[in-house]
């Protein structure tokens, strides 16, 4: 089955320099990463995500919280980016400025080869002290968790429900924004903020906001362009098209 991609769109992406994305669960669940609570299965099925991914849930139980982040990002280590991400890659070659924004913790953009990736909710792969905040590469595995070398607890470099964004990582993305001149939102809900914001600030400065998703959102309405179906198939299309004109 063909992928419908209008010729208005691929006009304006030919015609743009500046270009941002933003992904959400849906590209990485393509590679069978599920969400943070189709992972609660298993053995984990009778914990509460704010037992699991809050501060408070981490204070009153820190071995436990690590061990549920050390088991997902085994599971992450063991998939492969996907079309998707490969594709995202590629466009990021077409264009003067690209800046993809992702709520993804797995580095799965990354490992595709795209360079200017956005991290909004950080990164599992990393661990930083969970009293300064500093990401932590060395540290000896001697209990569960580890300690940084102040003797505070270290913890998963990812943002916790009621925790903060980044400060520099949401800077970043909100100036991508406001500069691009195509905006695509990619495998994600449009319900999370202030990520959801996004796609709504590209809008009001001006983009050209196209949106890639299976299903509607609260985004489609205010949308320019609606591409439906899997990001692995619709951005290689997407890639296909802008080559043929290039």
């Amino acid at each position: 089955m063909s992928i419908a991609i209008p010729q208005e769109l691929i006009e304006r992406l030919a015609a743009a320099r500046r270009v941002a994305v933003l992904t959400g669960a849906g590209i990485s669940a393509e590679s069978g990463i599920p969400t943070f609570r189709d992972a609660l299965t298993g053995l984990w099925a009778r914990y509460d995500p704010q037992e699991l991914a809050t501060p408070e849930g981490f204070a009153r139980n820190p071995k436990l919280v690590w061990e549920w982040y050390a088991e997902r990002r085994a599971r992450i280590a063991g998939v492969a980016p996907n079309a998707g991400h490969m594709a995202l890659a590629g466009l990021e070659q077409r264009f003067e400025q690209f800046t993809l924004v992702t709520q993804n913790i797995d580095s799965l953009h990354q490992r595709a080869g795209s360079r200017e990736v956005v991290e909004l909710h950080g990164n599992i792969a990393r661990v930083k002290c969970s009293a300064e905040q500093t990401v932590v590469s060395e540290y000896a595995a001697t209990e569960t968790p580890p300690r940084c070398r102040c003797g505070a607890l270290l913890r998963p470099d990812v943002v916790w429900f009621g925790e903060m964004l980044p400060a520099a990582a949401l800077a970043r993305a909100e100036e991508a924004t406001e500069h691009c001149e195509v905006f695509l939102s990619i495998g994600t809900s449009a319900q999370v903020y202030p990520a959801a914001e996004l796609p709504l600030r590209a809008l009001s400065a001006g983009a050209t906001v196209v949106e890639i998703n299976p299903e509607r959102t609260a985004l489609s309405r205010h949308a320019h362009f609606v591409l439906p179906g899997a990001a692995g198939k619709v951005l290689p299309a997407l890639l296909a098209r802008l080559a043929a004109i290039a």
